[in-house]
């Protein structure tokens, strides 16, 4: 019989931690995560039943944190929501459970590469690798841009936090330009 383990996006056993100067890069295998979008005409009733059961609908360009449950608005009426992999592993299924038919969730946590970025001030490394001005944009403010020629979400947790959603298929090319531009900066 064959002894499975489970691999990070980055083909390791434990999440990657790289520090550039200041910088902290955290690979975070610990998420789950699930995208959520209202039905034709349910919003009002995904609304509803998001609320009691703790999962939060951000406006357009927003992060909400909850527990257990955060979300960060991906397009209209479609959110992605992330969780705590140890206790929501099944996350669709759980939000399925929860939101009923008024929404169509799908599982995206192997889909995605999840890194949280720490220093001080990150303007200086987020100006050579996207075009959000981060400076001016505030804390809970979450985008679609390009990094490197990958498509990304950015949340900006704060000043100095940044979670980044990447493909999972371009983990290592997402990680290798991080580390590129913080070379550059730092």
């Amino acid at each position: 019989m064959a002894s499975l383990q489970a691999l990070t996006a980055l083909g390791a056993r434990g999440p990657a931690v790289v520090e550039i100067g200041p910088l902290r890069i955290t690979e975070r295998a610990d998420l789950a995560l699930a995208s959520v979008a209202a039905r034709r005409g349910r919003f009002t009733d995904l609304a509803a039943a998001a609320q009691s059961a703790g999962v939060p609908l951000p406006e357009a360009a927003g992060y909400q944190a909850g527990a257990p449950y955060s979300a960060f608005w991906t397009a209209p009426d479609m959110w992605f929501v992330e969780a705590p992999f140890a206790s929501h592993e099944l996350i669709a299924g759980l939000l399925k459970a929860a939101l009923g038919d008024a929404a169509s969730v799908t599982e995206q946590t192997d889909a995605w590469v999840a890194f949280d970025l720490a220093a001080a001030d990150l303007t200086p490394l987020l100006e050579r690798l996207c075009n959000v001005d981060f400076r001016s944009v505030p804390k809970g403010y979450a985008t679609r841009t390009v990094m490197e020629h990958l498509g990304v979400y950015l949340v900006k947790l704060d000043q100095g936090a940044v979670r980044l959603y990447g493909p999972r298929s371009s983990a290592q090319s997402l990680l290798h330009a991080l580390e590129v531009a913080a070379a550059s900066v730092w």
